[in-house]
């Protein structure tokens, strides 16, 4: 395999490891977000 085809398979991996982090992080942020607007509804 060429060096070219392997830092492009390498990037690519990379890339996607970054974005499921950042996919994860929001989604996780998210349901804090939720979960505070939950909380403070039920005091009402």
């Amino acid at each position: 395999m060429s060096d070219a085809v392997h830092d492009e398979k390498t990037r690519r991996r990379a890339m996607m490891i970054r974005a499921s982090i950042y996919i994860a992080g929001t989604h996780l942020f998210a349901g804090f977000v939720i979960l505070l607007f939950a909380l403070g509804g039920r005091h009402h």
